[in-house]
This record gives structure tokens, sequence and C-alpha cells, in this order.
């Protein structure tokens, strides 16, 4: 089967594509994007998180069939989706999330490598470095989709809403303390630009 679908902007196409290949497979083994990480292969950990039309899922449950004409933004892509975002007015309310026409719409910007390396860092990227919320990294692509989806949609989530955002990622090095400083950063930070914008 040929798969066509949209991946962090740009249209791909799969081809030979078996029925039960997962999309997971088909962004590390097919689309080089090794981002993504395969650790359970059941949808218990998140590592393996990516937005599909807008809406973060785990790639490992997802056939590869299931996104033929959608979009797909992996880690690789995070920066330049929060670019676009915020170029375009972002989400003020805070309440609400990408449009499937917006994703459709949105193309990325060549960078240095298919993977994201040498460019801009997403805000929440940034902030995970900065509070220290990265280790081993293993689960830290699928954390910075879910983190960055609900900042998305609250731009001032309270810690019970981190929390839930982030339940379904499990991460083995931290006490998640790092990581939910790190989604707080992102959050101050993005309310700072945007009082200083109204200013």
């Amino acid at each position: 089967m040929r798969v066509n679908f949209t991946v962090n902007g740009r249209k791909q196409e799969a081809d030979d594509v078996w029925e039960g290949e997962s999309l997971l497979y088909v962004l590390r083994e097919r689309m080089g994007l090794p981002g993504s990480k395969n650790a359970c292969e059941q949808g218990e950990c998140g590592s393996c998180t990516v937005r599909l039309d807008g809406v973060p899922v785990c790639s490992c449950l997802v056939a590869a069939g299931q996104v033929e004409g959608r979009e797909v933004v992996t880690v690789e892509g995070l920066a330049d989706f929060a670019k676009q975002r915020a170029e375009h007015g972002g989400c003020a309310s805070g309440a609400c999330g990408t449009s499937l026409q917006d994703a459709q719409q949105w193309q990325s910007k060549p960078a240095a490598s298919r993977t994201g390396e040498n460019g801009e860092l997403a805000p929440i990227q940034q902030a995970f470095i900065d509070a220290g919320a990265v280790q081993c990294g293993f689960c830290t692509p699928g954390l910075l989709v879910a983190a960055d989806e609900l900042l998305e949609r609250n731009a001032s989530p309270s810690d019970s809403d981190i929390r839930e955002a982030l339940s379904g990622n499990l991460c083995r090095c931290t006490g998640y303390e790092k990581i939910l400083d790190a989604v707080r950063l992102a959050a101050a930070r993005g309310e700072n630009h945007t009082a200083g914008q109204g200013a």
C-alpha cells in the first residue's frame, strides 16, 4: 500500500507499507525521523508521541494507513510549528488548538538536516534545557510534543493541568519535578512574550 501524508509541513509518500505497519515505524525507518522513540509499543509510555491533525497520539498504536491525507508533527518539527503559530497570532484565548486547515497549510522551512539539528528550538524545547528536564532523553520527545500541545490550548496551565496533559508519558530517570518546572517556565515565558506584544 502507498500512504501519502504530511510530516512536519512536507508532503511525504511511503511505498510498500504493509497493513500492520505502525506510523512510528514509518517515521523512524522510512522517513529518517528518529525523534519519536520506540519503547513499549503498547501506547503505555508516551515516548513515541506525535501530533496527528493537532492531537497528541502514540504513533506506535496508529496504523500507517490511517494517516493517509493527514498531518503529522513530530518533535523534529516542533520549532517550525511553534514559530508558525507565533507568526499567526498563536492562541490568544489559551483555549484553542491548531485547526486541521491550518495544520495542512503549514510549511516547515528547510533545516540543516531532516532531523531538525542545528536549527532553532521551540520555546518548550529551550525550557526543557534551561530547567534541566532532560536526562537520558528517551522520553523527552514525547514529553515535548505533549507539553507543546498543552501550552497551545492552555497558555497558563495549573500544575494539575500539566500533570494531566503529561500523564501518558513515563520517565524512568526523574521524579518529574524538573519536567514540571520546564513546562511552568515555558508557560511563564509565553505569558511574558504575550504581555510584551500587548504593551
